[in-house]
């Protein structure tokens, strides 16, 4: 009988990565685990190999060095314990967002008769109730980042990979978005690995910073945040970026992540 793991950590050990053509390595020996109903996200400035790793998890790319697994497997390409979500929507604009989240269903065997209910549910957690029958084309950056999101959880993964999806939104939507991930990861309770640059962001939504720097990408320290837990408690949002703790938290990882720079 083969081995059960009932609580699978996401685990990048000791990864480098090396593309074609360049001198060094893009990111070197970088060790990140990330168990289920965790929020892991990645900051630094462009070129520390945030993504080269989120692709790394998504299997997309093989690292040169090192292992990525999943419950202890390794990780050889893509897989249905896995979702990725990207700055840039991947949604079939031709479409409803009742079908594109539908499509991804049908993908897993879901009977067409159960798609469409089963479609719903997820868009209503998404807040998007009302818009099922709308095309991709009629929506805004924030709602098609929803159904994006909603697209992905149908395949009921246990990690979900997060490559800045709100980089492109305007500010106000921003915030609202960030709200909906962390109502996402409570119901969910999915793990999340999540790239971003925006520090406030990574506050907001970590239960762990990963800080790295370039030249080649390594990691500068770890941050343990309760902020997004302090959110899944109860606590509304704007009350915890008042907090002055949230404030010092911000001021300490501006410092980690220039001080990266510097080193």
């Amino acid at each position: 009988m083969p081995h059960l793991v009932l609580d699978p950590h996401l685990v990048l050990d000791k990864v480098s990565v090396h593309y074609d053509g360049q001198a060094a390595p893009a990111v070197d020996r970088v060790s990140i685990d990330v168990a289920k109903g965790d929020f892991v996200v990645l900051v630094g400035r462009s070129g520390c190999g945030k993504t080269s790793l989120l692709n790394v998890a998504a299997g997309l790319v093989e690292p040169a060095r090192g292992v990525a697994t999943i419950g202890g497997r390794p990780i050889t390409g893509p897989g249905s314990d896995r979702a990725v979500v990207f700055q840039n929507d991947a949604l079939f604009p031709w479409l409803t967002a009742r079908e594109n989240v539908a499509f991804a269903l049908r993908l897993r065997g879901v009977p067409q008769a159960e798609r469409a209910r089963r479609a719903d549910q997820l868009l209503a957690l998404v807040k998007l109730d009302s818009v099922g029958d709308k095309r991709i084309w009629e929506l805004s950056g924030g709602m098609r980042q929803r159904v994006g999101l909603a697209r992905a959880l149908a395949a009921e993964p246990e990690f979900l990979l997060l490559d800045e999806p709100l980089g492109a939104l305007d500010a106000l939507t921003r915030e609202r978005m960030q709200t909906t991930l962390l109502d996402l990861w409570t119901a969910s309770r999915v793990g999340v690995l999540m790239v971003t640059h925006g520090i406030e962001e990574a506050l907001v939504l970590a239960t762990s910073i990963v800080v790295l720097a370039p030249g080649p990408g390594h990691v500068v320290r770890t941050f343990e945040t309760g902020f997004s837990r302090r959110y899944a408690a109860g606590e509304p949002i704007r009350a915890i970026k008042a907090d002055p703790a949230f404030a010092a938290a911000r001021g300490e990882l501006t410092d980690a992540i220039f001080e990266g720079e510097a080193a």
